[in-house]
């Protein structure tokens, strides 16, 4: 119920209210620094004893609530044509709450996993545009991480004005969207920041969704059996390792202490050179007993200040880190994790400094022999890379076991699946879905990379769960994955292809965007730095769509294609300003903080564009031979005389170069249905 009275009948109410005896809690997005949603039903809740009144007093209304049998108040008030502000609310009962420095204007959802969550302070020009970022009608929340096994009722949070001390915290493409938005729409702009990194979508959705998919809910159930009775197999595979331990006379007893073997000063002296990782499967192994391996670490000017991460992958025995002589991370057969565990940890960002540091790692190998399993690319700390040449030194040695009393070893239970489906929603989404917004910008999928014919279920299947529980058919735009890996010589299959096909898929859900970032990547680097041109794709979706601003969102589109001899014409829409091939640089960025680039090769030299490859009825695609022809494109090779299909940018980091008038690059596509890698067999 709403009552809008003049400022004196507010004021005698509201003193009538606080005389009374309610107690007034309110979650904690409802605090200082707000903004709120300009919506005919803006929500407010929060708890209260039961049957007592609270007064929410804001400009021109007062808004009163009755909480019910639970405690519990929920009342919706239409701010149309409330002031932008700032101003001071004050809720009421028996105590009064003070909201402070209250904003009116448009609110988005900015989610999904790290290329979302990546934070202003570390994409390109972070020092320039942190610097010159004050600006009062801009804001984040950032929503604390938390993975509950029901919906929680509340998320932690706090809402932060942006500005030189705060926005480097802010995510870069959540930043750069609402800077977007309140220069063109000279309106207040508040990003929720509900972001995660390395989740995957099912993580995102409620389990009444997940249960409507039956292979998922079957998924689901098997993780949620393995998470609850993984503690107990674990307690039991410690008892059984510490028998066989003392059983084998292979206790770990240090001879040593870490300082002969860690700190940057420690003697050379001993130790010998190995090349890490360990390949899958090898027989490159460290050996068994207790086995320190160490790297010198050169780490440049623009790393120092940022926490960054150590990823050493599998490690075969228990490892225990340091960092410049300090140690930051341990496992013991105790504590481990499970069968198949990564090491990943971070590195506090005070023992980083520039130039040389040293990362040393003893590991306890008492069953099968040490070793550091990871492909090269996920064998890092931060934007280094640590493959090559490491030093080795051997505490004590264990002698090899026999074949017997290796096998009869205990083996550590699978891990916990951690982050599986419906948990993050629980935590974080569910606190949110009674706050009004204007709709969702997502940033995800590199985690169901492996599954990306399934995302053809799981994406729109997140889409509709969160309008189901808004209750509102929200404006939803998401990112395509952007480039990554190394570049083919060939065309082959490609997970990240099919991933980004089944995004494509899913813009025919209404009120969706899809904006193009294929050009925007780095070789070997999952989270590239180019935030700007992320954030301005997607803010040109939302001004054209949501807001009614004649401006161009979308790159070229595939259409449709006719075949005329060893000749295919294909036809596109979001031409605007017609079809052009880009130039095509010399280099093309590797690692962009370390500023490492490598030669661009050509697949198809000769031609106008890059990227498409045709295959006849054999199957087999080749480059080809591509060039502008109006408003098609005109592909065709040598090698295919009856072609069937057409491929553009169909690679995990493709060489491609069609985009329109407005700049914008033409999205991946296919013109065949074949079975791709990551179809299951039975469909």
């Amino acid at each position: 119920m709403r009552f809008p009275l003049r400022l004196p009948s507010i004021l005698s109410c509201f003193c009538a209210f606080t005389a009374a005896k309610a107690d007034v809690k309110l979650p904690p997005i409802f605090s200082d620094h707000m903004v709120l949603e300009r919506s005919e039903k803006t929500v407010f809740w929060g708890k209260a004893d039961p049957g007592e009144q609270v007064a929410i007093n804001a400009p021109g209304q007062l808004i009163v609530a009755t909480a019910d049998g639970a405690g519990k108040w929920r009342v919706e008030a239409n701010l149309t044509k409330f002031p932008e502000g700032p101003f001071e609310m004050i809720v009421a009962g028996r105590n009064e709450v003070k909201i402070r420095d209250v904003l009116v204007g448009e609110v988005w959802l900015a989610s999904g996993q790290s290329n979302m969550e990546f934070q202003l302070k570390n994409a390109d020009g972070a020092r320039a545009e942190i610097a010159q970022s004050s600006n009062p009608m801009l804001r984040q929340f950032r929503v604390a991480k938390k993975s509950a096994p029901a919906p929680a009722e509340e998320c932690a949070g706090e809402w932060t004005v942006a500005g030189p001390e705060t926005a480097g915290e802010f995510s870069a493409v959540g930043y750069y969207y609402g800077k977007k938005l309140q220069q063109e729409l000279h309106v207040p702009i508040g990003i929720i920041n509900a972001s995660w990194g390395g989740t995957i979508s099912e993580a995102w959705t409620s389990k009444e969704a997940i249960d409507k998919v039956p292979k998922l809910k079957e998924w689901n159930e098997a993780g949620m059996k393995q998470t609850a009775e993984f503690p107990a197999k674990r307690r039991a595979f410690v008892e059984a390792f510490t028998e066989w331990l003392k059983a084998n006379g292979r206790d770990d007893k240090p001879s040593f202490g870490p300082e002969s073997f860690a700190g940057a000063e420690a003697s050379k002296d001993g130790w010998t050179p190995v090349t890490l990782p360990s390949k899958p499967g090898g027989k490159d192994t460290l050996g068994n007993g207790a086995i320190w391996i160490r790297k010198e670490v050169n780490v440049p000017a623009n790393v120092v200040g940022k926490e960054i991460k150590v990823n050493l992958g599998e490690v075969k025995g228990f490892d225990r880190a340091y960092w410049n002589g300090e140690k930051i991370f341990e496992t013991s057969y105790q504590t481990y994790p499970g069968a198949g565990y990564k090491s990943y940890f971070p590195v506090p960002v005070r023992l980083v400094k520039q130039g040389v540091n040293v990362l040393a790692v003893r590991i306890y190998a008492p069953a099968e022999p040490a070793a550091l399993v990871a492909a090269p690319l996920q064998f890092y700390v931060g934007p280094i890379y640590l493959a090559g040449e490491w030093l080795m030194k051997k505490e004590y040695e264990l002698p090899a076991l026999d074949p017997a009393a290796l096998a009869a070893a205990p083996k550590p239970p699978l891990p916990a699946p951690g982050l599986q489906a419906t948990g993050i929603y629980n935590g974080l989404m569910a606190p949110l879905t009674s706050y009004a917004i204007s709709g969702v910008i997502w940033y995800q999928g590199e985690s169901n990379t492996s599954r990306a014919y399934d995302y053809r279920v799981a994406f729109p299947l997140l889409i509709n769960d969160w309008r189901e529980k808004w209750g509102r058919e929200l404006p939803f735009y998401f990112c395509q994955l952007a480039n990554m890996n190394p570049k083919i010589p060939v065309p082959a299959e490609s997970d990240w292809s099919e991933l980004r096909e089944a995004q494509s898929m899913t813009l025919s859900l209404p009120q969706t965007g899809q904006a193009v970032v294929i050009d925007l990547g780095e070789s070997e680097d999952i989270h590239p730095r180019n935030k700007v041109d992320v954030g301005d794709r997607l803010a040109r979706i939302a001004l054209a769509k949501q807001y009614g601003r004649q401006v161009v969102f979308s790159g070229p589109v595939y259409e449709s294609k006719q075949i005329d001899g060893n000749k295919v014409r294909l036809k596109f829409t979001h031409v605007e300003g017609g079809l052009s091939a880009r130039h095509l640089p010399d280099l093309y960025p590797v690692k962009s903080i370390l500023s490492q680039t490598a030669p661009l090769v050509r697949n198809s030299p000769g031609s106008e564009l890059e990227g498409f490859a045709i295959c006849g009825e054999d199957g087999k695609f080749v480059w080809a031979d591509a060039k502008i022809e109006g408003d098609a494109v005109i592909v065709w090779s040598d090698k295919v005389n009856h072609p069937i299909a057409v491929r553009y940018a169909w690679a995990d980091n493709p060489t491609c170069n069609l985009y329109n008038g407005a700049g914008l690059p033409a999205s991946p596509f296919r013109t065949d249905d074949f079975p791709g890698r990551t179809k299951p067999k039975e469909q």
